[in-house]
């Protein structure tokens, strides 16, 4: 009997908790996917970087021996000092010497992955007034940034989701959560192709060091907004028409980042995606007063309804009854 209240109470318990249970191994399952994560880039990237690591030992000690005037603790210095411009994206090699990174184009792509939050970071502010004019033009742009996208997106949703959605639901008949997936599925499709496998193949064409992965792995880098900063176009040295070719690819970036914004809204609306977020999410509460304001409403209305009750009743009696009055007289008579 005790083991029998015991199990239905935790049904109960569960039962009337099942909300947070989701969220609890949301996070559990979130927490899981990180280390998972973590596990494979470390067993695939440890490897390479230890034989990079070797080899970058192997040729500083043979330089080193060809080298005998030059001691260990100068070349630590130089290239200590070449390694810290080239984070600034300065290199001190001969050939990349004719490329400037805060000309105008090169400015105008870097004001676009600052806004976006890409941030490639081979670019960064060399100065004090450039770090801080960067902090306060981000404060006001990347909320900006985001009015901006929103408004968008929202204007080409209608054009490109729901008005075809719902003519194919009206005019064809069928289910609107069968159209919508399937929409969303073919607008998917174009967008992967037309900014990621179509761009990928160009960049590839147009840089001398990629191949087709290296140039996916950048357009989905970059329309993520991951924007890890290994593979960025226009730097090479013999770039032709390079400040075209960097206008060009902020317009890219800017406009692929609308359409992945776009397809993840179009899935975000399906019906099928927001039963399973309704899994993870609290309940809402009525506010107090409005559960006031209902209650004396529906008071109110018990009372009107028991006036008219009584009403109806009095309404539906055929006589109505008149007091008995002898007659003064005594005689027996009996008046109404």
């Amino acid at each position: 009997m005790l083991q029998s209240l015991t199990s239905n109470s935790c049904v109960r318990l569960i039962q009337s908790n099942k909300s947070t249970w989701y969220f609890l191994f949301l996070v559990l399952g979130y927490v899981l996917y990180l280390i998972f994560g973590a596990v494979v880039f470390s067993s695939v990237e440890l490897p390479y970087e230890d034989l990079l690591r070797q080899e970058l030992r192997t040729i500083k000690r043979q330089f080193l021996q060809e080298n005998k005037c030059l001691s260990e603790e100068r070349l630590e210095e130089f290239l200590a000092k070449a390694l810290e411009a080239s984070n600034y994206g300065v290199s001190v090699l001969n050939n990349a010497s004719a490329n400037w990174n805060w000309d105008f184009t090169s400015a105008l792509f870097f004001a676009s992955t600052v806004l976006s939050t890409t941030g490639y970071g081979h670019t960064a502010p060399l100065s004090d007034g450039g770090k801080a004019f960067c902090i306060v033009y981000s404060v006001i742009g990347i909320p900006f940034t985001l009015l901006f996208l929103t408004a968008v997106v929202q204007r080409i949703m209608v054009f490109s989701t729901r008005r075809p959605v719902m003519y194919v639901h009206t005019h064809w008949g069928l289910s609107k959560p069968l159209v919508a997936a399937v929409h969303a599925s073919l607008l998917a499709v174009v967008t992967v192709s037309g900014f990621f496998l179509i761009p990928a193949a160009i960049f590839s064409a147009l840089e001398d060091d990629w191949n087709f992965l290296e140039s996916f792995y950048f357009c989905f880098i970059s329309l993520s907004t991951i924007g890890l900063g290994d593979y960025v176009p226009g730097e090479g040295y013999n770039q032709r028409f390079r400040e075209l070719y960097k206008v060009g690819i902020t317009i890219y970036l800017l406009l692929g980042l609308i359409a992945v914004l776009v397809v993840l809204e179009t899935f975000c609306e399906l019906q099928q995606l927001k039963q399973l977020r309704k899994m993870f999410y609290l309940k809402k509460e009525k506010p107090q007063d409005r559960l006031t304001i209902l209650d004396h409403d529906h008071l109110s209305f018990t009372s009107v309804s028991d006036q008219a009750n009584s009403l109806r009743e009095d309404k539906t009696e055929p006589f109505v009854d008149v007091p008995v009055l002898s007659s003064p007289a005594g005689d027996g008579h009996i008046i109404r």
